[in-house]
């Protein structure tokens, strides 16, 4: 009889210790997922009349914003990404090494230079995408010009370096968010 005691003993051990150390509150949280990003906001500074336009993307909208540049201007451009009202730009900063945003220029010509302070410079050296510096060329370079911009979660690689209309690509990792916005003079 007692060793039926003590196997039903040893099971409940068993079953607890199982419980509590299969629980997800030990894992790492993921510091920001698709479904903590609500918006994309671009803040696009036009550098010769210090002028800032706000373009903000809504998650799952069935419009985009259009952003308007001109042919020969260079402009500033700082992302911002919310869930709901709360600011997760700091979150991307402190997990820089874990994010990495691609630009991609859809049928314009636009070159991009990365402008990030250390804030948001990864420790291979890449900077993140937060903000930018974008010198027109020609905004409207075929039909439909856009910009689709990818925030990528826990690439193994990336590389600013342009490929195509693409500025910066990743091998692994995930989407974390996309955003498009349509480009128009």
């Amino acid at each position: 009889m007692k060793s039926l005691i003590n196997l039903k003993y040893i099971f409940f051990l068993l079953i607890t210790v199982f419980a509590i150390s299969c629980s997800r509150a030990d894992e790492d949280e993921d510091v920001l997922s698709q479904e903590d990003i609500s918006n994309i906001i671009l803040n696009v500074k036009d550098e010769t009349t210090g002028i800032t336009q706000t373009y903000n993307y809504t998650v799952n909208s069935t419009t985009n914003p259009e952003i308007k540049l001109t042919d020969g201007k260079i402009y500033t451009v700082n992302a911002v990404f919310l869930n709901g009202n709360e600011d997760e730009t700091e979150s991307i900063k402190e997990a820089k090494d874990e994010h990495f945003i691609l630009f991609n220029f859809q049928n314009s010509n636009i070159n991009l230079e990365r402008i990030d302070d250390e804030s948001s410079t990864r420790t291979d050296g890449n900077k993140v995408g937060l903000s930018t510096n974008w010198t027109v060329i020609k905004a409207k370079n075929g039909i439909n010009p856009q910009l689709v911009l990818t925030v990528i979660h826990d690439p193994v690689s990336v590389s600013e370096v342009k490929n195509d209309s693409e500025f910066g690509s990743v091998i692994g990792g995930e989407t974390d968010a996309m955003a498009t916005y349509g480009i128009s003079n």
